[in-house]
């Protein structure tokens, strides 16, 4: 009797998976790519988005400087991709690697695995910007002279709100410009 519960049992348990959809390949949604241009910037490429569309973020650093530019598309009209989209990212970034600015004269990025998809495939530049590291040094210490200004209380309540919604509105290089913003406008 018990050996029947048993084998009972484990046919219900085998049967519940039967009706059920088999699961996509894994994406590589949420993955970062490092990787060194020409002239040696370190650069971080971020991926994000879905289906629908992709986000690519690129963020670098160079001599005194950062830059970062960002990039949307549909690679999943690209059946190649859909296929294997780790490829197509390190491809991505193998063209990357070629230049010595990963975000200058590169409007669009193309990969050899997709070049016949149609053209919404690509992914597009849409945002670009530079900053030097004098100014992010200027930045916080504006950032923290504004907080000495304001004293105890109510500014440093708002200090730490204006830092949380940084956090969650802006990009992380910016959280001290956004929060001083931010900080303004709250009073």
């Amino acid at each position: 009797m018990k050996s029947f519960a048993l084998l009972f049992l484990v046919v219900i348990c085998g049967m519940g998976g039967l009706g059920q959809k088999l699961k996509p390949k894994k994406r590589s949604n949420g993955e970062e790519i490092k990787f060194r241009t020409k002239t040696k910037d370190v650069c971080t490429m971020g991926i994000g988005g879905d289906d629908e569309e992709m986000k690519l973020r690129i963020e670098c650093k160079s001599q005194g400087m950062s830059y970062w530019c960002e990039f949307t598309g549909k690679p999943s009209v690209c059946r190649a991709f859909r296929n294997n989209p780790k490829i197509y990212w390190n491809q991505i970034a193998a063209e990357l690697r070629k230049i010595p600015h990963a975000c200058e004269s590169t409007e669009v990025l193309k990969t050899s695995m997709c070049q016949k998809a149609p053209p919404e495939a690509l992914m597009k530049q849409i945002a670009a910007g530079v900053e030097l590291e004098e100014l992010a040094n200027q930045e916080e210490s504006v950032q923290k002279m504004s907080t000495s200004m304001r004293g105890a209380g109510q500014g440093s309540e708002n200090e730490t709100e204006a830092m949380k919604l940084a956090r969650e509105h802006c990009w992380e290089s910016l959280h001290g410009f956004c929060s001083y913003i931010i900080g303004i406008f709250r009073g």
